[in-house]
């Protein structure tokens, strides 16, 4: 019966795992998470991977080996970007927005561990890809995960056997060496939406739970024949998974057929499907994104009084910006000048340190929440019509979350501030009180007009030319829901320019992919403004 009761369990949670990947959230993959630093594939991914690492070790590190193999993106970026500061505040068990993060490099030290970063050979399976050994003086674990972009991660191997965790379950590993006895036994006794058994160089039970198992229950595991240790991985993610969970619609085509009868708004859609993937009411839905737009609120309330941080490429644009926007000597209109003015300063705000929401992701930061607060701030509508603008912007993401990517390291900057434009699009649509199909016209539209866009921050910064992205992807926006609004002809599915988007994003050179090995990255005088941010007093980490 052992044999094969493990084969059809592998077989049937391996085709859960895959139906659970194509179901991103809108507060998962989407917007969030909230944090600090430059980029959210950098700093919240790692410090998420950490946080896992701690957990494998209940806490208890005192040496750790990082390795990045040389072709991939975090070879040259991992200590500019935040990878080291992510990493090194998860070690300490910090959440992505803890105050200290400018400064984890010392805090690491001061809690006596010891951290050795490798540039070696781990074999290029993707660009973002962490491979780390955990020591103490009793045992000696090892974690490989990948950064997928926007702060999602995928646990891939744990001790070198193949796993697939995305830190969305309270998952309990159980080392043991009979596993045929102790499978039925949790079978059983646990309430659970997945128990996995791996094997390699170490054997161990997996189960995904919605909670870790019950005090009595954990000590009788522990006294078994042949149960080495038990470890429990707390989530790091902010809306759990389930088995069996279903959702309304996952393509943008899915989701128009859905409407048919029912005639509901893009907003009201975006919560029918959250509600679906997280499980939770429509007013917890509401109140998500209504204390996501209160962070963002802040941010650009901060920005405008302008924002000072030692180590970054460019100052506070965003003062002088408004200063010129009052005297009437800039060209456009309130709308136009506003959203340009709200993106610096939320950029900015990321650039020193400050608390942000990643939407979709850090680098893209400003441009979706620039064009929808500086659009609804110029039109005087309420708080209300904001969240669920957000929320429509919301559900575009999770369609290019499922079907292509938010990840600069892997689809350029067309991945990110490419989105953010193409999801602010559709949201002002909405904002306007377009019809869902002039909103997915507009979203088509800005993501046709972002294809192909590369990423090649200048100094190894996520600031310039971001920045400038950032404002161009909100700008577009603009132009786009207004063309939508016009009923101009979109020409391309929403679904099939998302598509191209992947395909596009495949094409893309690895030196044009957010590397520091293309584009403006590698000009004279970007080199020569990374020369000088070199000599600066040096932290583990320089922000952007």
């Amino acid at each position: 019966m052992g044999d094969t009761l493990v084969k059809i369990i592998c077989i049937l949670n391996n085709c859960f795992l895959q139906t659970m990947s194509t179901y991103p959230s809108i507060f998962n993959d989407v917007i969030g998470p909230v944090m600090r630093g430059p980029s959210s594939s950098h700093c919240a991914a790692s410090l998420r991977i950490a946080r896992l690492c701690r957990d494998l070790m209940e806490e208890n590190i005192k040496n750790i080996l990082i390795e990045f193999d040389p072709n991939g993106s975090l070879a040259t970026t991992h200590k500019s970007q935040g990878s080291d500061m992510g990493l090194f505040g998860g070690f300490l068990g910090w959440e992505a927005f803890d105050e200290r993060l400018p400064e984890s490099d010392k805090h690491i030290v001061t809690a006596g561990i010891n951290v050795t970063i490798h540039i070696t050979d781990i074999g290029n399976s993707h660009p973002n890809l962490y491979k780390i050994t955990l020591s103490n003086n009793k045992e000696t674990r090892k974690l490989t995960a990948i950064s997928t972009g926007g702060g999602m991660i995928e646990v891939t191997a744990i001790d070198d056997v193949p796993v697939s965790m995305a830190g969305d379950y309270f998952e309990t590993l159980i080392y043991c060496e009979k596993p045929d006895a102790i499978v039925p036994f949790l079978q059983a006794s646990v309430a659970y939406d997945e128990i996995a058994l791996h094997q390699g160089a170490v054997s161990f039970i997996a189960i995904k739970s919605q909670a870790f198992l019950e005090a009595a229950l954990y000590k009788e595991l522990q006294q078994m024949e042949g149960v080495v240790c038990i470890k429990q991985l707390h989530p790091v993610l902010p809306v759990m998974a389930r088995k069996n969970m279903q959702v309304p619609f996952i393509t943008c085509q899915e989701m128009l057929e859905y409407n048919k009868d029912k005639n509901k708004t893009l907003w009201e859609l975006a919560v029918e499907y959250e509600m679906a993937r997280g499980n939770i009411a429509a007013n917890e839905v509401l109140e998500k994104m209504r204390q996501v737009i209160h962070i963002m609120g802040k941010a650009i309330e901060s920005g405008l009084k302008g924002t000072t941080y030692s180590d970054r490429i460019l100052g506070a644009q965003s003062p002088q910006f408004k200063e010129r926007m009052d005297a009437g000597t800039l060209v456009g209109g309130d709308v136009n000048n506003r959203i340009i003015l709200y993106v610096s300063a939320m950029m900015e705000v990321k650039s020193s340190m400050g608390v942000i929401v990643a939407a979709p992701t850090a680098g893209s930061y400003g441009a979706l929440p620039g064009a929808l607060f500086g659009t609804a701030h110029s039109m005087g509508v309420s708080e209300e019509v904001l969240v669920k603008a957000m929320l429509s912007a919301g559900l575009i993401g999770v369609f290019i979350a499922a079907h292509a990517t938010f990840a600069a390291e892997v689809g350029g900057c067309m991945a990110e501030t490419g989105s953010g434009g193409g999801m602010a699009a559709a949201a002002l649509v909405e904002m306007k009180g377009g019809t869902v199909e002039q909103s997915i016209a507009a979203a088509s539209l800005a993501l046709q007009n972002s294809l192909g866009i590369i990423c090649d921050p200048i100094g190894n910064r996520v600031e310039a030319p971001c920045l400038g992205r950032n404002v161009m992807a909100a700008t577009n926006a603009v132009s786009c829901a207004n063309m939508a609004l016009a009923d101009y002809e979109k020409l391309i599915p929403l679904d099939e320019v998302i598509q191209t988007m992947k395909a596009v994003g495949d094409q893309i050179h690895h030196t044009l992919r957010c590397t520091n090995l293309g584009g403006l990255s590698v000009t004279p005088a970007a080199k020569k403004i990374e020369a000088m941010l070199e000599e600066l007093p040096q932290h583990f980490f320089k922000s952007c």
